[in-house]
């Protein structure tokens, strides 16, 4: 038995057409069958029953699939972390990233960088929890830094700070001129939030229900970016986590505190318990948490 053969066995278990599976995999329908017929022999058992309409797994042929299934997973994560360390070494590092961490992250990576200069980070925007696991477990990120509450074992997550989500007005909103902002003050003016799937829109939901007021969804949205540009057009109102509105942004909007103790959310670290991570890359996952 391997490795091509259980890579046969899978296209024609997942297909369960002989065909279609020759097809996906460039090979003839006969080679195909042969490899099949090859493996039964192998392994002294019948792994598919094959009737004139469909194919169907026998006892054996499920317990292999299943088996099959994860050593060719482990066998894609080995050849990924071999290229890390040999053909690519350390020289490149894919992040996970949010809107918020803006003010921050860059003058981590510029103390990284004296220390490792020849560094290629790629820095790519993951949001939402079903994209942050999916990145990391398909490989695609080496760590994430995001808001989303993380329940995985598989997971490792490192909580590194936590900030307000404070109110956001267009400079001339008549709550304004409010010094402190309550959940019923923001009840029935237009609303801006983001999308399904998203923490902070979560958090923003439960403070309003806590309170017992209606919220006025008038827009959804992905990115802060987005929301504060409606807010700027006096199309509504939002709330944001504090770290983001730093720099610039802060001049062209209003923000202010609520009085609401729920609103707060914390920022997290999020890697793979299980992957293998150079030297370079552990030394930058140090660096972030410490900064903090």
């Amino acid at each position: 038995m391997d490795i091509k053969q259980l890579q046969y066995f899978l296209a024609v278990t997942e297909q369960m057409n002989f065909s279609k599976a020759a097809e996906k995999l460039h090979i003839s329908q006969p080679s195909l069958s042969n490899a099949i017929k090859k493996l039964e022999q192998e392994i002294g058992s019948p792994l598919l029953e094959r009737t004139t309409r469909n194919l169907q797994l026998t006892e054996a042929g499920e317990l292999l699939y299943e088996r099959a299934k994860v050593i060719l997973k482990n066998m894609e994560v080995l050849k990924i972390e071999m290229d890390e360390v040999i053909v690519q070494g350390t020289s490149e590092i894919t992040i996970g990233i949010m809107e918020s961490i803006k003010h921050w992250l860059p003058q981590v990576i510029t103390e990284y960088k004296k220390e490792y200069p020849q560094m290629m980070i790629h820095l790519v925007d993951i949001l939402g929890s079903k994209r942050v696991t999916k990145s990391l477990k398909s490989y695609k990120t080496h760590l994430i830094i995001t808001n989303q509450i993380m329940n995985d074992d598989e997971l490792e997550v490192k909580c590194l700070y936590e900030e307000r989500l404070v109110a956001v007005l267009p400079l001339n909103h008549p709550l304004a001129e409010k010094d402190k902002l309550t959940i019923a003050d923001l009840s029935d003016v237009p609303f801006i939030i983001s999308k399904e799937g998203f923490q902070t829109r979560h958090d923003i939901l439960d403070a309003f229900e806590k309170a017992g007021n209606n919220i006025n969804i008038q827009f959804e949205i992905e990115r802060f970016e987005t929301a504060v540009s409606l807010v700027r057009e006096n199309l509504g109102v939002t709330i944001l986590p504090e770290n983001y509105l730093k720099g610039p942004t802060a001049k062209t909007i209003v923000q202010k505190e609520i009085d609401c103790p729920n609103l707060r959310r914390n920022v997290y670290l999020v890697y793979l318990k299980n992957r293998h991570l150079p030297f370079a890359i552990r030394q930058l996952l140090t660096d972030i948490m410490h900064f903090f």
